[in-house]
């Protein structure tokens, strides 16, 4: 665990060494947080982090977006996530599907990238698989535009608590 006054004192590379993970492949979202220290709290950490996404441009956002893994997909199968997205798609159980349940979210990860262009994003550790399948069948039915916003919204959560995890604290608000 780290402490925030340990955050603000470390130097850019180190920092971005450090925090560059949290948002999924990247390092971007951390170099522009820095320019923000010092950080009173975590919780401000995030904060900055958020709004380093927020005030990217169109084309990052979507790199952003298009960064992450499919849930339960292939790359998951293949043992090349990353530890975070590792235990995180652990968490939810999708490391042990039964075949007729992998072949079902295969059929629904499939649908939603030729339907929006990029994978489906869920915050893993908020969810039950239960809630995971729902999510998916209701947010086919969203417009594109909704999808990025609500790509981004999960996105935040799962950077939020991965962030929370460096801290041994809670960051959800």
């Amino acid at each position: 665990m780290i402490r925030i006054e340990a955050v603000n004192s470390l130097p850019r590379d180190e920092f971005i060494d450090h925090f560059g993970g949290i948002y999924e492949h990247s390092p971007w979202v951390a170099a522009r947080a820095f320019e923000k220290r010092p950080f009173p709290s975590a919780a401000m950490l995030a904060d900055a982090m958020r709004e380093a996404v927020d005030a990217a441009s169109d084309e990052e956002k979507m790199a952003l977006i298009q960064a992450h893994p499919d849930l339960a997909g292939k790359l998951a199968r293949a043992g090349a996530l990353t530890a975070d997205s590792t235990r995180e798609q652990a968490g939810l159980g999708l490391d042990r599907l039964s075949d007729a349940l992998y072949e079902k979210i295969s059929g629904l990860n499939t649908a939603y990238r030729e339907r929006f262009g990029f994978p489906f994003i869920l915050c893993a550790r908020l969810n039950t698989l239960e809630s995971m399948l729902e999510s998916f069948e209701s947010r086919l039915a969203h417009d594109r535009e909704t999808e990025i916003l609500e790509a981004l919204r999960q996105i935040h959560w799962i950077a939020r608590l991965r962030l929370g995890d460096k801290f041994g604290e809670s960051l959800l608000s």
